[in-house]
């Protein structure tokens, strides 16, 4: 999140050139910002730069949007507490900016240089610095050489501010303990699931007066929701997508341009498993060698999950040096120590992707599927000026599809519903704004489609008589009594355990689970109420509709020689102290900018807000 202050000096060099090339090359007027006012506000003597605020926030919107995968507004930004998130973030950048002002914390001239050389956006395609790919890329964000170095000699003195703070928190024992025996402790349970074949009898079918009684009870299982009486008029590219006619020259650009698609080298599944030393991976190699201990294992000693080391699919040239090793690799294994950029490593190849050549004539089915769609979305974009026209002059929807290629249909809608057109986020939006006597309005779909709707009626929910829900009324009595009977057996059983029956004497089928961690229990449900109990003691637990019988046999402790135990234990110190160490830091931020003062300008604020709306 934006609000982590915490990051290595270069790192935090490239995180700045992508902000200014994002702002760049985005087209956002920054430069818009001009005239007197410079900042939202000041900490201490160090103003809040107007532009960082900005930057900050286009960056955190453009973030959100690819997350996400779908448009993020500034609105959006503003309901969801992101833009003041992105507020506190700057004022906390410029409170640690004016601490080191005063305290004259700065770094030399060598030490900037030795950042600027690091940022990969300066490089040229040798991989060195160029000097002329530094110019243009601040002359593109607005930046001068002078205004970028000014700031990272501001963000290097920062980190050294804050790894000072930070440095050394140590978490107390008794915390981090108590947290592993939380996470790590066993127990050993019995497990009964109470079903239908526990019962003594089945549950029969209810006579009249019990189902009139049922239905009486549970009005709601019978009610209709509330539904919308809605005319719609739409058309989608699927509706028209076998109409449309692509020409051959379109198809070959397009497998052109997704050749990468249809022509692969030969790949393969690849893991790299990275050591301090040549000789540690030469050690490992040979344990391996000598069926000592398997690859998983091994990964497991370095405190890592495979998940950490997957490299996925690569083809050689992705592998550098090593790619000859692993790709000489007739089938699954593991190859020699290899020297790679982050030291030794060894590499595990465990499948082969064969090289991937599809060529025009038999990816042309695919292509023309595509492309028709996409023609189809464009046919539709097209008209949208003509059925706009329409509708502002008054045509109905009847009148529409009649004079168009819309199609008119009708449909109950109700929240619940996500058929047919119902599935669409717009319709349903639409659909839940609309008003009896509005007029219909133009909306697109997400897939390129469009329509237009006419509320019609706004039907009141009703109960359906039972004569016409008899069969609903009846699957919902006898679920309704096997769920007491079950629960009732449950109980019965668990009081003859707790008075110390002999499971052999119960004739029920029981599953006996040994020393199991809190993340292990099943039903997952469970998990809780268990670790509450004492041994001996016995719990009943419903999940999804199932009725559980658990006795808690015995409790063990963590097991320390346990690599994921070891692992576990890792990571908890790990987190709690970095999690200690970023409070340690919030709360010095917060003492310093209550010693400086914080002004802000709201009408600086706004003015920011506006070029983003």
């Amino acid at each position: 999140m934006a609000r982590s202050l915490g990051k290595k000096t270069s790192d935090m060099a490239v995180w700045i050139i992508l902000i200014l090339l994002i702002i760049g090359l985005g087209g956002f007027g920054i430069s818009n910002f001009g005239g007197s006012v410079r900042s939202i506000g000041s900490v201490g003597d160090e103003p809040i730069s107007v532009d960082d605020y900005a930057r900050a926030l286009q960056s955190e919107i453009a973030a959100q949007q690819q997350r996400s995968g779908a448009p993020f507004s500034f609105a959006q930004a503003q309901q969801s507490g992101l833009t003041g998130a992105i507020q506190r973030t700057v004022i906390d950048r410029a409170t640690l900016d004016n601490e080191t002002g005063d305290l004259g914390l700065s770094v030399g001239d060598e030490e900037v240089r030795r950042e600027v050389l690091q940022v990969s956006a300066f490089q040229g395609i040798d991989g060195q610095f160029d000097r002329e790919a530094y110019r243009a890329t601040l002359q593109r964000a607005g930046q001068t050489e002078a205004q970028f170095e000014a700031q990272l000699r501001k963000d290097v003195a920062r980190n050294l501010l804050q790894g000072a703070v930070l440095t050394g928190v140590a978490t107390p024992d008794a915390y981090t303990g108590a947290l592993y025996s939380y996470f790590a402790e066993r127990r050993s349970y019995t497990l009964i699931e109470v079903t239908e074949d526990t019962l003594e009898a089945p549950v029969g079918t209810p006579d009249d007066a019990a189902l009139q009684a049922f239905y009486e009870a549970n009005p709601a299982a019978f009610t209709t929701p509330e539904t919308l009486d809605i005319t719609y008029a739409w058309l989608t590219p699927d509706m028209i997508v076998d109409t449309v006619e692509v020409e051959e020259d379109a198809l070959r650009a397009l497998y052109d341009e997704r050749i990468a698609d249809y022509q692969q080298p030969e790949r393969r599944l690849v893991e790299r498993l990275v050591f301090a030393t040549t000789e540690d991976a030469a050690a490992a190699k040979a344990r391996l060698d000598a069926d000592e201990i398997t690859f998983e294992d091994l990964v497991a000693e370095r405190g890592l999950a495979l998940s950490d080391i997957d490299l996925g699919d690569v083809a050689a040239t992705d592998l550098g040096a090593a790619g000859a090793a692993v790709f000489a690799l007739d089938g699954p294994g593991v190859t020699e120590p290899q020297d790679t950029d982050l030291g030794p490593a060894l590499f595990r190849m465990n499948a082969i992707l064969a090289a991937r050549d599809v060529p025009f004539d038999e990816a042309r089915g695919e292509l023309q599927a595509e492309a028709a769609l996409d023609k189809a979305r464009r046919v539709i974009s097209d008209m949208m000026g003509d059925v706009d026209d329409r509708l502002a002059a008054g045509a109905t929807l009847e009148e529409l599809t009649d004079e168009t290629e819309l199609r008119l249909d009708q449909i109950a809608w109700h929240p619940d519903l996500g058929d047919g057109i119902a599935g669409y986020e717009a319709f349903r939006d639409a659909a839940a704004a609309a008003q009896p006597g509005d007029f219909p309005e133009l909306v697109e779909l997400d897939d390129g489609g469009i329509f237009a709707m006419r509320l019609n009626e706004i039907v009141a929910p009703a109960l359906q008589a039972l004569a016409d829900m008899r069969d609903t009324a009846i699957e919902g009595w006898q679920q309704q009594e096997l769920t007491r009977a079950l629960t009732e057996r449950a109980e019965a059983l668990k009081a003859q355990l707790d008075g110390g029956a002999d499971l052999a004497t119960l004739e029920v089928d029981h599953e006996t689970m040994t020393d199991l961690t809190r993340g292990a229990v099943t039903p997952q449900a469970l998990s809780d109420p268990l670790f509450a109990l004492d041994p001996g003691d016995s719990t009943i637990v419903t999940d999804s509709g199932r009725i559980y019988l658990a006795r808690l046999d015995a409790v063990s402790p963590p097991d320390d020689d346990d690599p994921i135990s070891q692992f576990l234990q890792q990571q908890i110190e790990q987190q709690t102290a970095q999690a200690l160490s970023q409070d340690v830091l919030d709360y010095y931020v917060q003492y310093l900018r209550q010693n400086a003062g914080l002004t802000l300008d709201q009408a600086a604020i706004n003015a920011v807000h506006a070029q983003f709306q």
